[in-house]
């Protein structure tokens, strides 16, 4: 595996630790419908949050929020809508992204909530 796919899956490990701390429940990670992958789903309360993280070592080139194109906001509503049919939920859905910056040793962490709407 790859140096960038490391790097990557540390940004999603933190984003797990990050939402769990915020008193989140982590139902699934790397959930894949069709062609699909939403990195973490995890539920407080009655919301269901889709979460997709972004993980840069530098901000320079584009705000890491920035990258969610409408090709994979459309593949995540897919997913989300699947999901909760599949599990038989009865939730208010949300898309979030979570954006990690690694500064020296650490990452500074940006929860973005409802970053962007389904319709």
């Amino acid at each position: 595996m790859g140096k960038h796919n490391d790097f990557g899956r540390l940004g999603e490990e933190l984003a797990a630790d990050f939402l769990a701390k915020k008193g989140y429940i982590v139902r699934n990670t790397n959930y894949r419908y069709q062609k699909a992958e939403v990195d973490i789903i995890a539920q407080k309360e009655n919301i269901l949050a889709i979460v997709e993280v972004k993980t840069r070592s530098s901000d320079l080139l584009q705000e890491l929020a920035e990258t969610v194109n409408q090709k994979k906001i459309k593949l995540l509503v897919s997913a989300a809508d699947h999901y909760v049919q599949q599990n038989d939920l009865d939730v208010e859905v949300r898309f979030d992204i979570i954006t990690l910056l690694k500064k020296g040793k650490n990452f500074q962490i940006e929860h973005l909530e409802d970053a962007f709407y389904h319709f």
